[in-house]
């Protein structure tokens, strides 16, 4: 599913604003944002329009407008800002890609898939209520299950572990490859090339 290469992309980086949910596993997606920004030599700044960081760039010269955004409003309310942001820019659905944490793929696994449920999470329950579609791309950044009986709800509140943290810059530089091979290639393209590992 391929729109007019002239329609801007949002790329929703999903996480709780605060320094003290900065290094949660439910942050991953504002990780991915700030580098995907620094690619483009884009800088967030607070948006008027919405309770959010925004920052714009193009990818390479003439290519695809990125419009990036952390969501301010808190995780089960991230739906507000990113259908804002849709409908400012002209996005069509299909040019959405939420990034988020996963608790179903194993840590050190990102994937890519269009549509489909929420499993369970906040952010994506709130952005497809909102968009009035779930035909988003997402980029499933793996966290893997909790290690117990622990709360999931607990375990995307904490830290990543010493050990997952030494992997924690290739996966985040990983997971901002995949979204910038949906924009420029399309989901298939980006499942057939990183579904490998």
């Amino acid at each position: 599913m391929r729109v007019s290469d002239d329609a801007p992309w949002l790329v929703v980086g999903l996480g709780n604003p605060g320094k003290e949910y900065a290094g949660n596993r439910h942050n991953v997606g504002f990780m991915v944002a700030d580098l995907l920004a620094s690619r483009v030599s884009a800088k967030f700044g607070r948006s008027k329009r919405v309770h959010g960081d925004v920052a714009e760039g193009r990818m390479g010269f003439g290519g695809p407008k990125l419009v990036l955004v952390k969501p301010l409003t808190y995780m089960n309310l991230s739906g507000a800002p990113v259908v804002a942001l849709a409908q400012f820019f002209k996005v069509p659905v299909e040019n959405v890609i939420a990034v988020h944490d996963e608790l179903d793929v194993p840590f050190g696994q990102v994937r890519v898939k269009r549509g489909g449920g929420e499993g369970g999470h906040n952010g994506l329950r709130s952005m497809s209520k909102s968009l009035s579609s779930k035909e988003y791309a997402r980029v499933r950044f793996g966290i893997g299950r909790p290690p117990g009986r622990q709360d999931p709800a607990d375990y995307v509140l904490s830290d990543f572990s010493g050990t997952e943290r030494k992997e924690l810059e290739f996966l985040v530089d990983r997971a901002a490859d995949v979204v910038e091979a949906v924009v420029l290639e399309g989901v298939e393209w980006a499942q057939n090339k990183y579904h490998g590992g």
